[in-house]
């Protein structure tokens, strides 16, 4: 993985999907919350207004997911030219030995998950979680080790990584 390649990994489709949820939160559904604010508001006390005050309170959840999803998406690397040279990264659909079970994943962000819908077999893991920063960048044939957040440490043999091809 090169350094220039710093944001999660998504697939095109969930890349789009976002930009959609992105454009109507930050448009037609921002607007919906400030036209429910200004009525309440119309109502009189606002110490009162449980409209009100749900209104400001939807409003700062809305504020916070238009925030992640520019950061998420300004910062993506959508899922296109992976070499298949089998070296893990994100965008590898990768098959280990964890712990002495076999496990096939695409190693991505968890937004990519939505996508999957219709290949239930495929799980997705974090490149942020321990396990993806343990196996991120080596290759086939690897042995690797993580330590759990309960404190076990845990051995990856990986056996295969090829490109996600959607």
């Amino acid at each position: 993985m090169t350094e220039e390649t710093t944001g999660a990994w998504l697939t095109q489709e969930a890349y789009d999907r976002l930009q959609k949820e992105l454009d109507y939160l930050a448009g037609e559904y921002r607007q919906e919350i400030i036209d429910r604010i200004s009525a309440a508001r119309d109502e009189g006390d606002l110490k009162e207004n449980g409209g009100y005050h749900a209104a400001r309170e939807e409003q700062g959840k809305n504020e916070g997911r238009i925030a992640q999803l520019k950061a998420l998406l300004e910062n993506a690397q959508v899922g296109e030219n992976l070499k298949d040279d089998g070296v893990v990264e994100p965008g590898m659909v990768v098959e280990a030995s964890i712990a002495g079970k076999d496990m096939k994943f695409l190693l991505g962000s968890r937004e990519v998950a939505e996508s999957l819908v219709g290949d239930s077999d495929l799980q997705v893991f974090s490149e942020k979680s321990p396990m993806g920063e343990a196996i991120n960048g080596h290759k086939v044939g690897d042995d690797v080790s993580y330590e759990a957040p309960n404190g076990k440490t845990i051995k990856v043999k990986i056996k295969e990584a090829k490109p996600f091809s959607g």
